[in-house]
């Protein structure tokens, strides 16, 4: 069974914070995102152990720490300007078909032209 992709205004390199789960209140950056899973790889959140072989490009092995995935539900972008937790309108840019992420609160542009 396949599952729809789903909408999301977030985007690799966007700062979130995370709103639910064991992480609540960290932030970070988008390192990945998996929309097809609804998920998202965030920078220093979410680590997980990960007991790994030793191979040619890692000699010495053993436990290695990385992060996991965490469910783009729980993320709330972080404005640049106002620096608060916000959602994201989108709107077309004057005299073009261009869309870009607007913050609700303050009305900033989030996507630089």
């Amino acid at each position: 069974m396949e599952k729809n992709k789903t909408k999301v205004s977030l985007k690799k390199g966007d700062l979130v914070q995370i709103v639910r789960g064991n992480d609540r209140g960290k932030r970070g950056k988008i390192l990945s995102i998996f929309p097809q899973k609804g998920m998202a790889i965030i920078e220093g959140t979410n680590m997980v152990k990960r007991h790994t072989r030793a191979t040619q490009s890692n000699p010495q092995g053993g436990i290695v720490e990385k992060e996991a995935p965490v469910r783009i539900s729980n993320l709330r972008l972080i404005c640049s300007r106002c620096n608060q937790l916000t959602r994201v309108r989108r709107d077309r840019v004057a005299n073009s078909d261009f869309r870009v992420r607007i913050c609700k609160k303050c009305g900033e542009i989030i996507d630089k032209v």
